[in-house]
């Protein structure tokens, strides 16, 4: 259907034949421009051009009149005229070029001399080095930029955050092309940065930019692909449809996607990508603000809120697999250190959840990656390898799986390969793998420096990040260095909400520094805690052995191995342990986790 307005412009149409140009090349045909310049006219100068709403794609046309007069109305600036006959040297169609006195004209005859004598220093250094420029890069990564709400209400954000990581999830399938995850797309939203300036961030050859308009019961989303190195616009559309074929439209831009990047789509692939199934509105709404509730923020609320809209969607339709794997990856971020719910509340969702998204989509990577976190988890090792491997055989870019596979490999003691495939990791995506995950691996791998060298890196440039100050506090301490770890534990402790996690550590450091008394308190505020609420019981095994205390430390170590507490995977290899080695129990625990075999 024609927007409003459209009944007049036909008619006028109709009044001057062959005056309406329906394509973005016929306009730059008229204007002796190319597609690129005049749709930077129309973004930037409000050049008259108009949008045809049909069932898939949306067009544009205008009126020739309309574009005389507006072409006539327009002043040229030397800039413009210097940036636009690089690319167009023959005169637009339309009125006239100004009189011969005028100063435009002047602009132009000085402008004219430049571009000769440029012409004549190139052809003095030899134009065979110009005649020829090198054949466009091959695209092989891409990433897909937060999309933009231009429909004016920010309550409508949510649309455009999960239409980008449906997208992203669609392109990722891709073998042969790198697509940047949405973790590290979604931290661009709001930064003043240009294409190529995030293209050499993201270590990509292009991104996708876009925005979604809703209204009503239609939605409209527009995309473009531009090259990361030279900013250039290769390809631009526009999708209307209904909000009940939204999978539809996600299906085709994406397809329309990969065939302008020219990768090779396998044809498991191109069906993949293609997929669509019918979903009912209110169950792809609900689904969107689950994901955009999980993206929003990290306390146990948001998390909660959006498990609330998860399962709504699964309720309203026990066939979405989406909203089950939003589930289980919500269930995951609940269950993380600084969240702190305990394993026997999130691990069996996490679990059914990732089970039940790949019973309907058995070629999910992620749920493949979520389900092996948790087996890992719980000591089920050959099956945790097993779902690792299967994921990065489904999406070998996946840098997710290899960072998961990376912890595997380091609780077996295979220390080189997991530091070979955590770096491999934040190579396919060096924003949304930090050196956080990187210098745990090297920690654990008991390469101090190294790891000491990532954090302080991540801290430069993010000095409130409590992960880095965390992890920074492990290190030090192994380095034997508990006064200089004291600063930023106390940090993480207090961005953390004294998280106990966070006092375990400073415990270590205070009573390695012969603060011992403080050293106490902060374990008598850990005890006090716990009557009221969940503390992990590996928490009081990092306090006990910071504090020598070997026989607690084995007491707490049975009742983290009895709720499988994160600490336990890590017998094999974590520094802290070494104190209690030489003790049977200690063997003896290795035995029932698994983990009392050689590499």
């Amino acid at each position: 259907m024609d927007q409003p307005g459209t009944n007049t412009l036909q008619a006028e149409t109709q009044s001057t034949p062959q005056r309406r140009l329906d394509s973005w090349k016929e306009i730059a045909a008229w204007l002796n421009r190319d597609v690129t310049t005049v749709q930077r006219w129309e973004k930037r100068e409000g050049m008259p051009v108009h949008r045809h709403a049909h069932q898939k794609r949306g067009s544009v046309y205008a009126l020739t009149t309309e574009l005389d007069s507006w072409l006539a109305s327009r002043k040229h600036t030397t800039e413009e005229i210097a940036e636009e006959s690089t690319v167009d040297s023959s005169p637009p169609h339309g009125p006239a070029e100004p009189a011969e006195n005028s100063p435009s004209r002047h602009r132009w005859f000085l402008f004219t001399v430049v571009v000769l004598a440029l012409v004549a220093a190139f052809a003095w250094l030899g134009w065979h080095r110009f005649a020829a420029p090198p054949p466009p890069q091959k695209i092989r990564s891409l990433a897909v930029l937060p999309l933009r709400n231009f429909s004016g209400d920010p309550s409508q954000d949510y649309l455009a955050d999960g239409m980008t990581e449906a997208l992203i999830d669609r392109l990722a399938g891709i073998r042969d092309l790198h697509v940047t995850s949405h973790t590290s797309v979604m931290r661009f939203a709001n930064l003043q940065l240009s294409v190529p300036e995030i293209a050499r961030a993201l270590h990509v050859d292009a991104v996708v930019e876009g925005s979604v308009i809703r209204d009503g019961n239609r939605i409209r989303v527009s995309a473009q692909l531009i090259r990361g190195s030279t900013d250039q616009h290769f390809w631009s559309e526009t999708y209307d449809r209904e909000f009940r074929d939204v999978l539809a439209l996600e299906s085709d831009l994406a397809s329309s996607i990969a065939e302008k990047v020219e990768v090779t789509v396998t044809g498991a692939e191109h069906r993949r990508i293609a997929q669509v199934r019918p979903v009912a509105p209110e169950v792809y709404e609900s689904y969107l603000k689950g994901l955009f509730a999980l993206h929003s923020g990290n306390t146990p609320s948001d998390i909660e809120r959006s498990i609330g809209y998860f399962n709504d969607a699964t309720t309203r339709d026990s066939t979405f697999a989406p909203a089950f794997l939003g589930k289980a990856e919500a269930y995951s971020v609940l269950g993380t250190v600084f969240v702190g719910a305990p394993p026997a509340q999130t691990r069996p969702s996490i679990v059914s959840s990732a089970r039940q998204a790949l019973v309907l989509d058995p070629d999910s990577a992620r749920a493949h990656v979520l389900l092996a976190n948790v087996l890992q988890e719980q000591w089920q090792w050959t099956d945790a390898a097993d779902e690792y491997r299967h994921a990065l055989e489904l999406n070998p870019n996946d840098a997710d799986a290899h960072a998961g596979f990376a912890l595997w490999l380091v609780c077996q003691g295979r220390t080189a390969e997991a530091v070979a495939a955590i770096r491999e990791a934040r190579a396919l995506d060096p924003v949304g793998i930090s050196g956080v995950s990187v210098a745990w691996i090297l920690f654990l791998s008991r390469r101090f420096d190294d790891a000491a060298r990532e954090l302080h890196s991540i801290l430069a440039a993010q000095p409130d990040s409590p992960w880095g100050l965390w992890y920074l506090g492990f290190v030090l301490n192994a380095k034997q260095q508990p006064q200089e770890a004291i600063a930023p534990l106390e940090k993480a402790a207090s961005l953390t909400h004294r998280n106990p996690a966070v006092l375990a550590i400073l415990i270590r450091a205070y009573a390695h520094h012969g603060r011992r008394a403080e050293a106490l308190r902060l374990l008598a505020e850990m005890q006090q805690r716990s009557r009221t609420g969940y503390v992990p019981a590996g928490t009081f095994v990092n306090a006990y052995l910071g504090l020598g205390d070997n026989e607690q430390a084995f007491v707490w170590l049975d009742r983290a191995a009895a709720e499988q507490s994160n600490i336990v995977q890590f017998l094999k290899v974590h520094p802290y342990f070494d104190p209690l080695r030489s003790d049977h129990r200690f063997a003896d625990l290795e035995r029932r986790v698994g983990l009392d075999q050689h590499p």
